[in-house]
C-alpha cells in the first residue's frame, strides 16, 4: 500500500508483489475516522500487507499514529525514491494516484527502508527542541535589527552580537536608551524587551530539554563532546535507533558515510551531501569539540594527516567513527529505557 499524504486528503494505491496496481482510494478528510475508513478498504486485499508513506511527517503523523495503533507496519519513503519510480513508469504526469503508486513501488523495490516508529517521549523532546530553535532564530533576527538601530543612533555603538543574549548587557543598552526620546530609540528599547523575553523562554526550554534528555540518553551524554542540546537533537531526529539494522545504515542516514565514485582500478570515495543534515550537523559539532578537548580524537586526526589526509578529510573520517559511537550509545539507551518502562509498568 502506497499513500500520498496531504493536508486535507490521503490517496492510497494497492499493488501486488509484481508491482501491478490493484486499486486506489482517496479519503475526503484526514481525520482518524477517515484513516480507519482507509484501513477498512485495505482489508479487502488481505491481511498480508505493508504501508509505505512519503516521508513528510508534518502531513502524515496522524495517519501513522492511527495505522500503528491498529497494528500495521509502516515504512517511510524518501521523496527521491518516488521520483525514480515516476521516471521509470511508462506513463507521464503527476497526480496523487501516480505519487501513491510510486510510493508503493518504491517500498516493493527497497525492502530495507526504515520502519516508522512513534514514541511519545522522543516526540515531546522533538517538539521542545524545535520550539527552542524557533525562538533562538527569532532572537537572532531581533538582535540584528537592534544592532542596526543602535548603529544609526550612534555609529560608535557596536556591541558584539554574542553578548546581547546576556541580561547585564541588555540592561546597559536599556539604560543608555532611557535618555533618548526619538521614535528610533523607542523601537530599539522595545527590541531589547523582546530579546529579553525570548532569552527567558529559550533558557526555560533548555532546562526542560536537559532534564528530559538526562532520562532518555545517559549513555549518549557520557560521550566526550556531547552536550545536552546536541544529545537532545540527536535523540529527537533519530526517534528509535533500532529501526536502523546496522551502524552502516545509520551512517548512511546521517550522511557521514562516504559515497563511492570510482570506476576501473582506482577506488575513490567522496563526501556525502545526502542524509539527515540535522543529524550530520550534530555529529559535526561533536567532532569539532573532540578535536579541541579529547586526546584520542586529537591522536586520530594527527595520524590521519600524517598518512596524507588533509585536515578536512581527517575530520570527515572522525565524523564517520563518531557516527558508530553515537549509534552504539543510542542502542544502549534504547534498551535501558525500554527495560525501565517495562519494570515500571509491571
Amino acid at each position: 500500500m502506497g499513500i500520498d499524504a496531504h493536508k486535507r486528503t490521503h490517496t492510497a494505491v494497492a499493488i501486488d508483489e509484481a508491482g501491478r496496481k490493484l486499486g486506489e482510494k482517496t479519503t475526503r478528510m484526514t481525520t482518524t475516522e477517515a484513516n480507519l475508513e482507509l484501513l477498512r478498504w485495505a482489508d479487502g486485499f488481505g491481511p498480508d500487507r505493508r504501508f509505505g508513506v512519503e516521508d513528510c511527517r508534518h502531513l502524515s503523523r496522524r495517519l501513522e499514529v492511527d495505522l500503528l495503533a491498529a497494528g500495521e507496519q509502516i515504512v517511510r519513503v524518501p521523496p527521491k525514491l518516488m521520483a525514480h519510480a515516476r521516471d521509470a513508469a511508462r506513463t507521464y504526469g503527476k497526480s496523487d494516484p501516480i505519487d501513491a503508486l510510486a510510493v508503493a513501488r518504491a517500498v516493493l523495490r527497497e525492502p530495507n527502508l526504515p520502519l516508522a516508529h512513534l514514541d511519545a517521549r522522543t516526540r515531546d523532546l522533538r517538539l521542545l527542541v524545535d520550539h527552542r530553535e524557533d525562538l533562538v532564530r527569532d532572537r537572532v533576527g531581533l538582535i540584528d535589527r537592534l544592532r542596526w538601530h543602535l548603529h544609526e543612533l550612534d555609529p560608535s555603538w557596536d556591541p558584539d552580537p554574542r553578548v546581547l543574549v546576556r541580561f547585564k548587557h541588555l540592561d546597559r543598552i536599556a539604560a543608555r536608551l532611557e535618555g533618548l526620546t526619538s521614535t528610533l530609540a523607542w523601537v530599539a528599547t522595545d527590541l531589547v524587551g523582546r530579546i529579553r523575553e525570548l532569552t527567558v523562554a529559550a533558557n526555560e526550554l533548555e532546562r526542560r530539554i536537559v532534564a528530559t534528555t538526562s532520562g532518555l540518553a545517559p549513555t549518549l551524554l557520557s560521550v566526550p563532546g556531547v552536550g545536552a542540546l546536541t544529545a537532545a537533537k540527536i535523540v529527537a531526529e533519530v526517534a528509535d535507533v533500532r529501526r536502523f539494522r546496522s551502524k552502516d545504515r545509520f551512517a548512511r542516514h546521517n550522511g557521514t558515510a562516504p559515497l563511492p565514485v570510482w570506476s576501473g582500478n582506482r577506488v575513490r570515495h567522496r563526501l556525502s551531501r545526502t542524509g539527515n543534515r540535522q543529524l550530520n550537523t550534530a555529529i559535526h559539532r561533536i567532532a569539532i569539540t573532540q578535536m579541541r578537548i579529547h586526546e584520542p580524537a586529537k591522536t586520530y586526526l594527527e595520524r590521519r594527516m600524517v598518512n596524507g589526509n588533509t585536515k578536512t578529510e581527517a575530520l570527515r573520517a572522525l565524523k564517520r567513527k563518531l557516527s558508530d559511537v553515537v549509534y552504539r550509545a543510542l542502542l544502549v539507551d534504547a534498551d535501558t529505557t525500554e527495560t525501565a518502562a517495562l519494570e515500571q509498568a509491571a
